[in-house]
């Protein structure tokens, strides 16, 4: 039986990717307490890399906003998981974002609304958190963006 953020998602014509297997020495997530927390997840859409290449070369922020979009997508596969049930998040507490930038890029935040606006989107009041918007020279794989979180669930 769904439950009902499954419900909210399809309403919202939403169906989340599969949640990807690590590719290097660390798990996919960590659940310490009544927190879990998400490793850090890429522009990966059933199994293939989207959105390679840095913003303000090879993209602009409105194509950011859909990588990091889809980076939420990604956590929210992950989270889902990781607790079987999405109605046991109580709040999306933080997002660490990470965008592959040129060097004169300075639009990191406007790119991880991206991302923000798919949390609230998805959790409502609970979806709103902190977050950190970095812009890095590279990333794994030459992916645009990447996402890390901090969510916390009802014991």
């Amino acid at each position: 039986m769904a439950g009902k953020i499954d419900a909210h998602l399809a309403d919202l014509g939403i169906t989340l990717p599969q949640a990807t297997a690590p590719v290097a020495n660390y798990v996919p997530y960590v659940i310490a307490g009544n927190l879990v927390h998400i490793s850090g997840q890429i522009t990966m859409e059933n199994g293939e890399l989207k959105f390679v290449g840095k913003l303000g070369a090879d993209y602009d922020v409105e194509t950011g906003q859909k990588a990091a979009r889809l980076c939420a997508l990604n956590l929210v596969a992950q989270l889902k998981a990781a607790i079987g049930d999405l109605d046991k998040v109580t709040r999306v507490v933080k997002l660490n974002a990470f965008v592959n930038s040129a060097p004169s890029f300075v639009d990191q935040p406007k790119v991880v609304n991206g991302a923000s606006d798919t949390m609230v989107e998805i959790f409502s009041d609970a979806g709103k958190h902190a977050r950190s918007a970095v812009g890095v020279a590279s990333l794994p794989l030459g992916v645009a963006v990447e996402i890390d979180g901090i969510f916390e669930i009802a014991n």
